[in-house]
């Protein structure tokens, strides 16, 4: 396993393996036409692209073999929270495939996440989170962060509600 920083040709790579962590994790919970509109939005190959040309993002993706199998991105916080301030940071999003879970890769890809944010000192940092996910919000606790508020996460028609979680700097 290998965890290295997406440049720019790996839009299509990055367009895939996001589409399939997201709904692996979490495709059951929205009509198909929903979740796909989504999924046409969120990780087309555009968006990718954007996300990778943005100087102020990294990702990385977790491979197996040369296979992506799981995926991290940071940046600017952007989470509709009053108190999110200029130089926020925001861990967007970390998945791991299934079958790569357990391993203490995900650890590694959110540990790198989370010293990437912190490269220039500590700052306050973001994370939203599914209101269901227990695991993943008892993970983020272990490591300072806190619930500070909440929204809803649209995908279609369907609202979920996600707290917001924070660590000061």
């Amino acid at each position: 396993m290998l965890i290295r920083r997406a440049g720019p040709g790996d839009a299509q790579t990055l367009s895939r393996i996001a589409a399939r962590t997201f709904t692996d994790t979490f495709g059951h919970l929205y009509p198909p036409q929903d979740l796909q509109a989504f999924l046409d939005e969120s990780y087309s190959l555009q968006a990718c692209k954007q996300v990778l040309a943005d100087e102020a993002c990294a990702v990385w993706l977790l491979e197996a073999d040369g296979v992506a199998v799981g995926h991290a991105l940071a940046g600017p916080c952007t989470l509709p929270h009053a108190e999110v301030a200029p130089g926020d940071g925001e861990l967007k999003r970390l998945y791991v495939l299934r079958d790569h879970q357990g391993g203490g890769w995900g650890g590694r890809l959110l540990d790198t996440a989370l010293q990437w944010l912190e490269r220039d000192g500590p700052r306050t940092l973001w994370i939203g989170v599914w209101s269901e996910n227990h695991g993943a919000q008892r993970l983020y606790a272990r490591l300072g962060f806190e619930l500070a508020g909440t929204y809803d996460f649209i995908v279609g028609n369907i609202r979920d509600h996600e707290f917001i979680l924070r660590r000061k700097a």
